[in-house]
């Protein structure tokens, strides 16, 4: 697709999706959206080699991706980027590992590279004031926000699912199939972070039903590791433990939690129903294909690249925007039957 094809089905010229694409205050903020879906719709890759020409370093922003190996990321990536593309700003990417420092390395690309605004793809959920001011420039945190500390919400935005009401939903899910032995597959209960709120989901869930918490349902995990989600979910079975569900908070843990319980001799769901959060591509193709609540990614990238250009581009102040998943109906949940 060129951008002819794209102001064909606007039915405008290609100066006024050119315009429309690079910014220009001479474009309507209606036809301007209308040309960025139309863009989205048919795919259209603007010329970046004709752009880098006349873009200079203050037109580009910052995505420090924290744990880049996580699977769940990928999408967002190339949809921030995609839409990073549309609106006229390049990107200079960082990848860290799971245990990376994302706010220096924020700080650093901002200064370096005379960065406009950074995105941070997975990090802390815990940022103070001060973590702020040595980015040193407008900032979007995608996939979580920053529940447990201080910083002030008008100084930074964020898009994310809300995940405490999320995993309520998916805990309830295996109560309303009658379930009430539900074991929380996990990294931790206080870690401050995703682990947590889903974890805090899951008990108020429990409680809402009036089935009382089990500690010993609670298979922590210590990590993201598909290995000892593995481990935990193998040993609970053949050590006897009572249980016919499991909540996983992620669905690589749901996947090896199924590997687990396949050897074990037991079966998906006929002995235990199995259901997660996240959508990962890589847990349609299990089987049966994981019960899931799938999180918006392209939307979810989209959505950073317009609330820090916006901020870039004095439309809107910060703004913090909490996304739905859809459930993913998959063929891991069944009904209690003991």
């Amino acid at each position: 697709m060129t951008i002819k094809d794209v102001a064909a089905y606007c039915g405008v010229s290609v100066s006024t999706v050119s315009r429309a694409l690079n910014g220009h205050p001479d474009v309507s903020e209606d036809m301007r959206n209308k040309v960025l879906e139309a863009a989205r719709a048919l795919r259209y890759v603007p010329n970046r080699s004709a752009r880098d020409l006349a873009m200079n370093q203050s037109d580009t922003i910052g995505l420090v991706v924290r744990g880049g190996t996580n699977p769940f990321f990928t999408p967002i990536e190339h949809a921030i980027e995609h839409e990073a593309e549309l609106r006229g700003y390049g990107i200079v990417p960082r990848q860290l590992s799971s245990a990376g420092d994302e706010i220096g390395e924020a700080a650093e690309l901002a200064r370096t590279k005379r960065l406009k605004g950074v995105m941070l793809l997975g990090g802390r959920f815990d940022y103070s004031t001060e973590d702020a001011q040595s980015i040193g420039v407008p900032f979007v945190c995608c996939s979580y926000t920053n529940h447990f500390g201080d910083l002030p919400k008008d100084a930074y935005s964020s898009v994310s699912i809300n995940d405490k009401a999320e995993a309520y939903k998916a805990a309830r899910a295996l109560i309303d199939a009658g379930h009430t032995r539900i074991a929380c597959l996990l990294s931790a209960t206080d870690d401050q972070s995703i682990s947590q709120l889903r974890y805090d989901g899951y008990c108020q869930a429990l409680e809402d039903a009036g089935i009382p918490l089990d500690r010993s349902l609670v298979l922590k995990t210590n990590g993201f590791l598909m290995s000892s989600a593995y481990e935990k979910v193998k040993e609970a079975i053949e050590a006897g433990l009572d249980f016919t569900a499991i909540f996983s908070i992620a669905d690589t843990l749901a996947i090896a939690a199924m590997k687990a319980i396949f050897d074990t001799g037991a079966t998906v769901p006929d002995d235990y129903s199995v259901i997660a959060i996240d959508g990962i591509e890589m847990s349609q193709y299990t089987v049966p294909t994981l019960t899931t609540l799938c999180q918006p990614q392209e939307t979810m990238g989209q959505e950073a690249v317009r609330l820090l250009v916006d901020v870039l581009e004095g439309k809107s102040k910060n703004e913090h925007v909490r996304l739905k998943t859809t459930q993913r109906s998959g063929g891991t949940v069944g009904s209690a039957r003991r």
